[in-house]
């Protein structure tokens, strides 16, 4: 992972920047501390748990998580089963901690998911069972939701169960320490299996026609000595995405479970129109790397390098085909649309229960109608409720993820304004200076275009005529910390 820095660090910005970030909280108006009472029914749930009967505590399980990570939702183990696999998919017994219409539900529907902002998470849960007795820790005894899949030679699923079990996770990863052991040749049976199985259900994935936009991820770090925050930005580990294949196979079993007993709540999304498509088209033929359509665009996404410059313009282009995701409950009767197109399947969100709400209420589904059991009531009568609950958190987790972003990235360059950088231009020149980049683009009323400098990894509005993907030389005009407003300039 490379860290993106420049020198003098964020230094005399430090305290700007502390306050800046202080502030996203009051003017989001994200939740604060956890109340009184909620905070005091999760430790009585916490001193009151009873581990499930069924005992796989002998499973060698293990999470693999980034490795900071406490919060641990889910943990695995995989084993040859004749010339196929079988897999165990624990995920995180959160509903045994939280009581129907309680203060501690009714705290976490306000919430929604567990929000990170770089000053500190906001979880979803109170810590004490977020992070202690709910999470899959090593060598703790948890209660669990354990799937179990039996799969054929091409790691297709033949079968899938889920139950409640109490677990132990035996050891807690990173991505980074799997990724060098499979690398190395020292990864124990289960890892090497997680490649294995990984690499089938990609080609599952390509095969239905789905598709994943790989865009290098960027996250802010707190520097462990407290001296302010960097940006972190790298492509995916390999692992991640064989670890994903796991739980987005969880995820496609739980909407089949569900669209056969007629109840849920999908994770839906359309497919791109021919209107996107085309334009999508046109821009990867002006970028150099034309897409034909004679493989499907999720094929063609793999094949693309973040490192070049025209192909990351292309990646930044491809969001386009991945809009209107939304959440479909269903009670009696199968919805017209059910597909998640981007995963080419049914799918719904089951597999981070700590860290989402609705993932809470669909595991207490798919185990009811798993085990033929009628499910129960507060789950069914939660789902007309849970799209709109969800939606407005989505939106408040991707305003603070860009608000963060923006001022971040304002304080790493703010001691900079009148120096040159080499930059990549992500998108082209819009015909005047109305529109939006990072900030609020006050511009001067030209043509202007996105580019994203090198060093640090900074995305911010560019007067001037630019054209995607080129590599360009700018100077930075404006870095205001308070207002997350930066601006560059072309130069000749």
């Amino acid at each position: 992972m490379s860290h993106h820095r420049i020198a003098p660090n964020v230094g005399d910005s430090s305290d700007q920047l502390a306050a800046a970030l202080a502030a996203l909280r009051t003017e989001l108006e994200l939740p604060g501390a956890y109340p009184a009472g909620a905070l005091e029914e999760a430790r009585k749930a916490v001193a009151d748990r009873k581990l499930p009967e069924r005992d796989l505590r002998d499973v060698p399980f293990v999470t693999i998580d980034p490795a900071t990570s406490t919060d641990l939702d889910q943990a695995l183990f995989i084993e040859r089963a004749g010339d196929g696999y079988k897999v165990l998919y624990a995920i995180a017994d959160v509903p045994s901690f939280v009581s129907p219409g309680g203060a501690l539900d009714a705290e976490t529907r306000q919430r929604g998911q567990t929000f990170y902002a770089p000053d500190g998470r906001i979880p979803l849960h109170p810590e004490v069972i977020s992070e202690h007795a709910g999470s899959l820790l090593a060598d703790q005894d948890c209660g669990a939701f354990v799937w179990e899949f039996v799969l054929d030679a091409r790691a297709e699923a033949v079968s899938v169960t889920v139950g409640r079990a109490t677990v132990r996770s035996r050891a807690k990863l990173s991505y980074q320490g799997v990724q060098e052991q499979i690398d190395n040749g020292t990864a124990p049976p289960v890892l090497q299996l997680l490649k294995e199985v990984g690499l089938k259900r990609v080609e599952l994935e390509r095969l239905r026609g789905g598709a994943s936009l790989n865009m290098p991820e960027q996250e802010i770090v707190q520097a462990t000595d407290g001296g302010g925050y960097r940006i972190e930005a790298a492509p995916s580990l390999p692992v991640e995405d064989w670890n994903a294949q796991i739980s987005l196979m969880t995820g496609m079993a739980a909407a089949q479970l569900m669209l056969e007993g007629k109840v849920g709540i999908l994770r839906t999304m359309p497919a791109p129109d021919d209107r996107s498509l085309q334009h999508f088209k046109r821009q990867t033929t002006a970028l150099g790397k034309p897409w034909d359509g004679r493989i499907t665009y999720g094929e063609y996404l793999r094949t693309l390098d973040a490192s070049d410059p025209k192909q990351l313009a292309i990646l930044h282009s491809a969001g386009t085909l991945f809009r209107g995701a939304g959440y479909t409950p269903f009670d009696g009767e199968v919805p017209t649309e059910v597909i998640q197109a981007a995963i080419g399947a049914p799918y719904a969100h089951t597999t981070a229960p700590l860290r989402r709400l609705i993932d809470r209420f669909v595991l207490v589904i798919c185990e009811a109608l798993s085990n033929k059991r009628d499910i129960p009531a507060w789950a069914r009568e939660a789902l007309p409720s849970l799209p709109e609950i969800m939606a407005s958190s989505d939106q408040l987790a991707g305003r603070l993820e860009r608000a963060a972003l923006d001022t971040v990235e304002a304080a790493l360059v703010a001691n900079h304004v009148g120096q040159e950088f080499d930059a990549v231009v992500i998108s082209g020149s819009k015909p005047n200076g109305n529109g939006k980049g990072n900030g609020n683009g006050n511009g001067n009323g030209g043509p202007y275009g996105i580019v994203q400098i090198a060093e640090p990894a900074v995305t911010a509005r560019c007067d001037g005529e630019l054209e995607s993907g080129t590599k360009v030389r700018v100077r930075l005009v404006k870095a205001d910390i308070a207002s997350r407003e930066i601006l560059f300039e072309l130069l000749p």
